[in-house]
């Protein structure tokens, strides 16, 4: 067998046109089948332009021979090549290498390899940011029971059918119940529409609503909220709050049409919306008919101590308000169904504006979820998650009152969410404790990270605690005490 990687001699044939004898090695051809490794080689050369034009290909059978390969495989990549376009052939004459040239493109540079770099996820040591859940507290064995007898139970072609565009009916009905003896919610299942992440959710608004309408963002807050919708674009404008949320004069002067919030517990100062400031948002909708707000209730579920703050939308009387939850922080980030639940004026026009799609969140899933939420395992599940997470929220308080840090900050807005802030009561830097605190492999953020066009005159730490283990919580807060203690400025 041939050695070298290809030999290429060329004679003149009988028709006067060039003939080309082709030799390739077979030694190395990785995971390809014979003909896809030989179909490869001929159309390099043809591209790289080392095979001309109207160069005559070697025919079937004395190709073979010569590579000691069956005619089938020749003729194989032969007939790939041809249906490409690469070659074609005479009869009686054989085949011959099409003109390509002048169908490719210019550029004389090959094409480029995007330059971009993933980084790898760094591991700290505690991780005061990032909203995780572990391994030990996923209900791994209930979630798969319950798939498995989904699928012994549920009717197989509704599986393999794509879902309604607002998901399946028993998860919707399974979401209605939860809303109606959780959060106080009288919604018709047909109200709620089932997606893939709020970020998902938020584009349908903005594509029900219109790109003309002006959105309002909370300041501070969630900067991905207002990624999202200028991606999708509309004019954002970030809204002043108060000690009680948004500034309702600040929202009129604004000029906004659609209001996002999250009143129950706003991220990331903690802030509860009292009863007046919700009463007066809602005044500020009813005065247009096109206002509406959208209701963020993204940790509802984990008021740690006390009853369940009620939803906006359950004292809404004027169809303003456009709910929206997700089951990513009550079950796992990764867990990708979030829904919304829309005014009734709004539901006859989602479905005669948006209606032609298909629902982004596979019908497994919904029908598992379904099952999970009315056979009383949600329930169950968040009822462990609050007893967990107000553990750790107490051993946080108690860490901070022991180790002197108390003297330093004070603990605002802690019963509410999954996280909290340390208001520090020094004149730090917070670029200086940021950077101390990653030396020290220790993640957090401040509160002036999250405002927008103007700087923040508070320094503060938001501490979300759901990523941090709990026999590090102490440790942690030791080391991050030292770092607040390094970044005062005298």
């Amino acid at each position: 067998m041939l050695k070298c990687p290809n030999q290429k001699k060329k004679t003149m044939s009988d028709g006067g046109k060039i003939k080309t004898v082709l030799t390739y090695s077979l030694e190395n051809i990785g995971s390809d089948k014979l003909y896809e490794y030989l179909y490869k080689r001929i159309k390099k050369d043809i591209e790289d332009k080392h095979l001309a034009a109207d160069d005559k290909l070697p025919s079937k059978r004395e190709f073979a021979k010569n590579l000691g390969v069956s005619i089938i495989t020749v003729e194989t990549a032969y007939s790939q090549l041809m249906a490409e376009g690469y070659i074609y052939s005479v009869d009686r004459k054989g085949f011959f290498v099409a003109k390509i040239e002048d169908k490719m493109p210019q550029n004389k540079e090959r094409k480029k390899k995007c330059n971009i770099t993933h980084k790898n996820k760094r591991e700290y040591f505690a991780d005061f940011v990032t909203n995780t859940v572990s391994v030990d507290d996923f209900p791994f064995s209930t979630w798969m029971k319950l798939l498995k007898e989904m699928t012994m139970d549920t009717d197989k072609s509704s599986l393999l059918l794509a879902s309604s565009v607002s998901g399946v009916k028993e998860l919707r009905e399974a979401i209605a119940s939860h809303l109606y003896n959780f959060r106080g919610m009288e919604v018709e299942p047909e109200q709620i529409i089932i997606g893939a992440g709020t970020e998902y959710l938020y584009s349908v608004i903005v594509k029900l609503l219109g790109r003309d309408m002006t959105f309002g963002i909370e300041n501070p807050g969630y900067k991905r909220i207002s990624q999202i919708y200028k991606s999708n674009g509309v004019k954002v404008e970030h809204i002043d709050m108060d000690a009680e949320g948004v500034v309702p004069h600040k929202v009129e002067k604004s000029g906004v049409d659609v209001l996002h919030i999250s009143p129950s517990h706003h991220y990331p100062t903690g802030i509860v919306m009292p009863i007046g400031r919700r009463y007066e948002l809602l005044g500020w909708a009813a005065k247009d008919e096109k206002r509406y707000i959208i209701e963020d209730d993204y940790d509802c579920e984990f008021r740690l101590y006390g009853k369940p703050v009620p939803a906006l939308q359950s004292v809404d009387r004027m169809d303003k308000v456009i709910y929206v939850n997700t089951f990513s922080k009550s079950l796992a980030p990764t867990f990708r169904i979030s829904y919304m639940v829309l005014p009734v004026p709004l539901v006859k026009e989602y479905y005669d504006k948006l209606g032609f799609y298909s629902c982004t969140v596979s019908a497994f899933e919904q029908y598992t979820l379904a099952r999970f939420i009315t056979e009383g395992y949600f329930e169950r599940h968040i009822n462990r998650m609050r007893n967990h997470y107000r553990n750790q929220r107490d051993i946080i308080v108690s860490a901070i009152k022991k180790n002197g840090l108390s003297d330093w900050v004070e603990i605002k807005n802690a019963d509410e969410g999954l996280h909290m802030v340390l208001e520090i009561k020094k004149n730090i830097s917070d670029e200086l404790l940021k950077t101390k605190a990653l030396s020290n492999n220790i993640n957090i953020a401040c509160l002036s990270e999250y405002y927008q066009n103007h700087t923040c005159d508070r320094h503060a730490i938001i501490l979300s605690y759901s990523g941090v283990q709990t026999d590090r919580i102490s440790q942690a807060l030791d080391i991050l005490f030292d770092c607040i203690k390094e970044s005062v400025l005298e």
